[in-house]
């Protein structure tokens, strides 16, 4: 990739000090892991609104789908001006070339999902969105986005992070220039990783690539682009991962010797039955890439569709 891939941020997960109290959430994983790999465009709310720090806490108030953003004690509504500041945020942000944003969970202002809100009787209820998270993606609907919560499960965050390279190579790959030839490459490219998500929706991807000279280049690369992030937000699984393995095994039978075959049969029988994880049969396989020279194999962006040092495939 060419280009560095950004990624929003609620501040106070980088290590600011911009919480209620003075202090920070810093997550770890955010900054010094992945943060090795990203750029970040750190926001809150809260502080950019203008309100101070340290400050009085703020809840939600009323129907979780239209809440008000209130102080605790004193009960201002700050609903408005919130608002009015993320519309205008927002708009600035769309300069950024933002490929997703990781909110605070519960966060009044930025929680993404489950965030309490307080009904008539005091009550809490989990059921609300923060202002400004929900405004994100209204305004953003094809970002992806998670919550730094959400990213301790394995599997959410290889599947946000998974979305966030894809899009920063789809980004790249329909640049000005024979559209229809760069749509058919990227998806040539990403085929195995793409039936690993949906092989439905990979099949129909399939045939928007293919009939891609009988639309305008702006339409099929929109339609594209649905498609492709309505797919990778489907989980990968075992039983996906498994029936792509046996699909690149395929490419080997004029290759592999008996023993290597019988070796590959074994790892991905084991890995069916979840023994090991999936960056075992990956790592053989990408050796027979390289011994046997395997050109469409050598190609798939499957085999490597982020860092290493992310250990994303460790665990799943």
């Amino acid at each position: 990739m060419s280009a560095p891939i950004r990624l929003g941020i609620s501040a106070c997960l980088l290590g600011e000090k911009v919480r209620w109290d003075g202090g920070h959430k810093r997550d770890r994983f955010l900054t010094d892991t992945l943060g090795r790999f990203v750029e970040w465009v750190p926001v809150c709310p809260e502080v950019e609104v203008g309100l101070g720090i340290p400050r009085e806490t703020l809840r939600l108030v009323g129907e979780p789908r239209n809440p008000r953003l209130v102080t605790t004690r004193t009960g201002v509504d700050h609903t408005a001006r919130m608002q009015d500041w993320a519309a205008r945020r927002l708009k600035a942000l769309e300069g950024e070339d933002l490929c997703g944003f990781i909110f605070k969970s519960d966060s009044p202002s930025s929680g993404m999902e489950r965030v309490k809100v307080y009904n008539a009787t005091g009550m809490p209820e989990k059921k609300g969105v923060g202002i400004f998270a929900r405004a994100f993606m209204e305004h953003f609907p094809l970002v992806p986005v998670e919550e730094e919560g959400r990213l301790n499960d394995p599997r959410l965050r290889e599947t946000f992070i998974e979305q966030v390279f894809t899009l920063r190579r789809w980004r790249e790959a329909r640049s000005p220039g024979n559209c229809v030839g760069r749509v058919v490459d990227f998806h040539s490219r990403h085929k195995l990783l793409l039936m690993a998500h949906s092989p439905v929706l990979l099949r129909e991807m399939g045939r928007l690539a293919a009939g891609g000279r009988q639309r305008p280049c702006a339409r099929l690369q929109a339609d594209y682009e649905g498609l492709l992030l309505d797919a990778l937000r489907l989980k990968t699984t075992v039983k996906k991962n498994t029936n792509v393995l046996q699909h690149m095994l395929g490419y080997f039978k004029q290759d592999l010797t008996a023993d290597e075959k019988q070796e590959l049969l074994e790892i991905l029988e084991r890995y069916r039955a979840e023994l090991v994880p999936l960056v075992v049969p990956l790592t053989l396989f990408n050796h027979y890439v390289r011994k046997y020279d395997q050109p469409y194999l050598r190609e798939q962006v499957y085999l490597n569709p982020h860092p290493v040092e992310l250990k994303l495939r460790n665990h799943v």
